[in-house]
């Protein structure tokens, strides 16, 4: 690993846990002849601005496919409950104080897809965490609990999270075009300062993270502006098996 990072570098951390209700072992889900953490790792790795990538698990068997493929992991406590508190407890033990939060379950298919964040991140040293969101275009995907909605303030900071569609359209016609620039999805990936994090780890778990399953509600309970980027890029997330599925399809078809 990189020692003594400057405060302007950037460390990616991958929270990445076997157990899951919807999908266990997914980390280590084949794709293409390598584990799902593979190509996470990879997408983000290819980004010139990225200084660290570090895969925090729970689990020695995600720790050693990490390790075989070249990539760095530590292996953390099995009791957390969400990635940030995965992040809070690894960072105690490293230098720098920009770290990325990408899911292990999250493939970006942008190699500058980071980037962006990165940017105003060091621009605008009074953001303390930060995160992207991206236009919903569909009925379909604004209904699916899966697809995270966000609203934000005029300033761009969010006004809350949901699974739920948000805003509520109260005179939504049933044939109604989908209206445009109005719903966005947020993307389950977070930047913050180290001392913000620091700060997470000593809150318990909140009342709307326990209702949404969010855990960036938690933060926003405890007063946390958090600043929401627009992208235009995309990722690739594997929430259950189906949509492994259709990664696997995606993936084999870009490699010919």
């Amino acid at each position: 690993m990189t020692a003594n990072l400057p405060m302007n570098k950037v460390t990616v951390i991958i929270p990445a846990r076997y157990g899951s209700s919807r999908f266990s072992g997914k980390p280590l889900a084949e794709v293409c002849g390598k584990p799902l953490i593979y190509h996470c790792y990879q997408s983000i790795a290819r980004s010139k601005r990225i200084d660290r990538v570090i895969v925090a698990t729970d689990d020695l068997r995600i720790q050693k496919s990490v390790e075989a493929f070249g990539g760095n992991a530590i292996l953390t406590s099995t009791n957390l409950k969400t990635g940030t508190d995965r992040l809070s407890q690894v960072v105690a033990s490293l230098d720098g104080e920009i770290f990325i939060n990408v899911q292990g379950d999250e493939i970006l298919l942008q190699s500058d897809f980071l980037d962006p964040l990165i940017d105003l991140f060091i621009k605008n040293t009074a953001i303390q965490m930060a995160t992207y969101k991206r236009e919903i275009t569909s009925w379909k995907d604004l209904n699916n609990p899966n697809i995270v909605k966000v609203v934000t303030d005029l300033e761009g900071y969010a006004l809350y999270f949901s699974r739920a569609p948000i805003p509520f359209l109260r005179d939504r016609s049933e044939n109604q075009p989908f209206p445009g620039k109005s719903y966005f999805r947020h993307f389950g990936i977070y930047i913050y300062r180290k001392e913000l994090l620091k700060r997470y780890s000593t809150w318990e778990e909140s009342l709307l993270e326990q209702f949404e399953k969010l855990e960036q509600l938690r933060a926003m309970e405890h007063g946390v502006r958090i600043f929401v980027k627009e992208t235009t890029g995309d990722s690739l997330r594997v929430d259950t098996p189906e949509d492994l599925e259709e990664v696997k399809k995606i993936i084999k078809g870009n490699h010919g």
